[in-house]
């Protein structure tokens, strides 16, 4: 029986691997993600979505690093993740924390939560650096990435 600690290891080794196929096994079909960029996302839209990002994404590193179980269903992850995003041009750098609910040995449920300004400074340079605070700039890059995403699937 895999563990939940082992079944988010195994994600986040997928996703250093930037292998979609195997990070996206390690949800339900059914699964509900939600983060800044995205919103909510639900099944197949959630596995094209890393699909997109893990095919777009370059040099990629990501590091655990903290598991916290809550409970027998739900468990909690900081890791850093950092990579060169072709599709913008940016070189990303970012510390989530994902909240993921596990049931049946899959993931169920997966929210990353982190600083939407700093991922916008990150992709656009100098002028996210000085607008990434602004509602303006938040829709651009979300509407960007969304676009971006539906031109590739």
């Amino acid at each position: 029986m895999l563990s939940n600690k082992n079944l988010v290891e195994s994600f986040f080794k997928s996703m250093q691997k930037g292998d979609f196929r195997a990070l996206n096994a390690c949800y339900s079909y059914d699964i509900i993600y939600s983060d800044p960029i995205f919103g909510l996302l639900k099944g197949d839209d959630v596995k094209m979505m890393w699909q997109m990002l893990l095919e777009g994404a370059k040099n990629i590193s990501v590091k655990i690093l903290e598991i916290e179980d809550v409970d027998e269903e739900y468990i909690t992850c900081r890791y850093s993740i950092n990579y060169f995003f072709e599709p913008t041009g940016g070189n990303i750098s970012n510390l989530p924390k994902a909240f993921m609910r596990i049931k049946d040995e899959k993931i169920i449920e997966h929210s990353d939560g982190y600083r939407l300004s700093t991922f916008i400074a990150d992709t656009y340079g100098l002028k996210g650096q000085i607008l990434g605070w602004s509602g303006f700039m938040k829709k651009k890059c979300t509407e960007e990435i969304q676009e971006y995403a539906d031109s590739v699937y």
